[in-house]
């Protein structure tokens, strides 16, 4: 029986954009580090399985565009290409002495004190009694394991394919069904993590691949994470998928604005009375869900599992302190914490240009910003002066609006054209212009807006052409999304610095002044909520009035949670408590001065 790899880190990496994390597990899942890879891009990962292919001595066999069900087989050979080097790395781990600069010594040292392998190790460096020490090596060895290779497929990107000759394809070769494919016909063991929103025929296409379903012990090849923002988004999707069959492993909660890329804002609902929901209704969604799943195994003559499968909980989301993931932890007992955007600063783990990690390095709170970057319509973490803003900067200078838009992954808006094309492409933006201008409402700042749009399937792949040296003409710029947290970290890192300071072995962040991560998503959500009344400048509709009327409640609401949340904040000191109350008061004023609207 195939299990899920059950983590010897208590932190995991996210999916970061489309290439910084594209490659991430070939250089930390070898040390029990789980991320994520994510599958928009095929074309991107068909290089860099070339890439991979020469630097690790593999024969390399193009699987070509046009060639049937490409995308899922270019998915499928790349997973299986890491699988096959990880696995060749943990051999040469559990082979490897346990001398100090050995890569099992370095296993070893990254885990957290906690860690029964740990104590193992500590254990043998104690033991003078040559035989009684070899007996603890075999056992450190065969504990040695490789982190998740887990991967990521946005919903919300699904678009519809066609042949050559404009005819629609089969239903199974839209974007995302191809990519669950690739990922269920690898070798893989691990789990897809699902985020941006609900795909009904994407969840229900899950069911037909067997590796997503329980075996006679309960256990599964395959297993699915879904990625949400609140307790009811992972109570419909989880009741929708369980009348499926197919069991929900994780729900991964991030904070709505708190974040790196793509942010979904809730409607003033905070991270931590989500947590908190969850932390009290898990058993029974549990419970639930299992119900429903077990009316589907036993129609499907499946084996009957004898118990309730494990769901774990994670978190991630602007966590920047040992002591904030020590907290979410033992306080809301999640099983693991994500950190995306600090790993963007470790060139051990994610790719990132020079010029963008120098510019991450420098960044402070003013160069980050939430923008309209994305041709998604969703708004989008962004950083100043990137290579990609340059970009658009000279087109715009130049009279050219736009990018040509060849990968096509975001095409979504059918406003000119019968097929959908991208508001990012020069076509869509030479349209929006003529019509805006034919309307008289041309002004500067809606041009402006509109082309601001960046071309996020180029600018987000080019941070690996520029590393790796290939198709180094379209590695032009680079768009950078990190969440708002990367503020708070200024220098280049060692896998071994971040890591150390995740589990409060050193403090990257020496003595300058953070605010809590609850206290800094609050801020956003205020900040946020100003933005959207800013924006009424044609008055305020009924709707609009409802939902600024539920936001602040929510934020209020909010605001009375993390007062009585304070004291439970162990870990800290009372005068890091005391500017976090003082932080909280200075918020609650700053909601109550945005204008006060009045019902029209």
């Amino acid at each position: 029986m195939i299990m899920m790899n059950s983590r010897l880190h208590s932190f995991h990496i996210p999916v970061l954009g489309l290439a910084f994390s594209i490659d991430t597990p070939l250089k930390v899942a070898k040390y029990g580090i789980s991320s994520v890879v994510s599958l928009v891009d095929d074309i991107l990962i068909e290089d860099m399985r070339s890439y991979h292919c020469a630097q690790h001595g593999y024969a390399y066999v193009p699987i070509k565009k046009n060639e049937p069900d490409s995308r899922a087989r270019r998915i499928t050979a790349y997973l299986d290409l890491l699988d096959e080097i990880i696995k060749k790395q943990i051999a040469e781990i559990r082979r490897s002495s346990l001398c100090e600069e050995s890569e099992l010594t370095k296993y070893l040292l990254l885990l957290s004190d906690n860690s029964s392998l740990k104590k193992l190790y500590h254990t043998w460096l104690k033991t003078g009694n040559e035989i009684d020490k070899k007996v603890i090596e075999e056992k450190i060895r065969n504990r040695i394991e490789p982190g998740d290779i887990n991967v990521n497929i946005m919903a919300k990107i699904d678009k519809t394919n066609y042949d050559h000759e404009g005819n629609a394809l089969a239903t199974e070769q839209s974007d995302a069904l191809a990519a669950l494919r690739g990922f269920a016909n690898s070798t893989l063991s691990s789990s897809v993590v699902i985020s941006a929103g609900f795909n009904a025929r994407l969840f229900s296409y899950i069911s037909s691949f067997k590796d997503f379903l329980p075996d006679a012990h309960g256990g599964f090849v395959k297993s699915v994470i879904l990625k949400v923002s609140d307790f009811r988004s992972a109570y419909i999707q989880g009741k929708f998928l369980a009348k499926k069959g197919v069991w929900v492993s994780e729900f991964r909660i991030e904070s709505g604005l708190n974040c790196g890329g793509h942010a979904f804002a809730t409607d003033g609902y905070l991270l931590g009375p989500i947590l908190e929901e969850f932390k009290t209704k898990r058993d029974d969604l549990r419970e639930e869900l299992y119900g429903l799943c077990l009316e589907n195994w036993k129609g499907k003559d499946l084996d009957y599992v004898p118990y309730i499968p494990q769901q774990k909980l994670a978190v991630q989301g602007g966590i920047g302190t040992a002591n904030e993931q020590k907290f979410l932890l033992d306080y809301y007992k999640v099983d693991s914490a994500g950190w995306g955007t600090p790993f963007l600063l470790v060139p051990e783990a994610t790719n990132v240009d020079e010029y963008s990690l120098n510019e991450l390095v420098a960044a402070n709170e003013d160069d980050l910003y939430l923008s309209d970057a994305s041709p998604l319509g969703v708004p989008y973490n962004n950083m100043r002066n990137t290579l990609s803003e340059q970009q658009i900067k000279k087109r715009l200078s130049q009279n050219r609006p736009g990018s040509p838009c060849i990968k096509k992954f975001l095409v979504s808006n059918t406003e000119f054209t019968s097929t959908p094309i991208c508001t990012a492409s020069r076509q869509y933006q030479h349209d929006k212009q003529i019509q805006l201008e034919a309307l008289g409402n041309a002004d500067a700042v809606e041009i402006e807006k509109l082309s601001h749009k960046a071309c996020l399937c180029e600018d987000l792949t080019a941070p690996s052409y520029i590393l790796t040296g290939i198709k180094q003409k379209v590695a032009s710029r680079t768009s950078i999304c990190p969440g708002p947290n990367i503020a708070y970290f200024s220098g280049k890192y060692s896998l071994k610095q971040m890591v150390d300071h995740i589990y409060g072995r050193t403090n990257l962040l020496k003595e300058a002044y953070r605010p809590n991560m609850f206290i800094n998503e609050l801020k956003m959500y205020i900040d946020y909520l100003a933005r959207e009344i800013e924006k009424q400048k044609d008055g305020i509709s009924d709707s609009f009035f409802q939902f600024v009327d539920s936001f602040k409640t929510n934020i209020n609401d909010g605001i009375d949670y993390y007062k009585k949340l304070i004291p439970q904040i162990e870990c800290e000191t009372n005068k890091y408590l005391a500017k976090m109350r003082s932080d909280l008061e200075g918020l609650e004023c700053q909601l109550a001065a945005i204008l006060v609207l009045e019902k029209p």
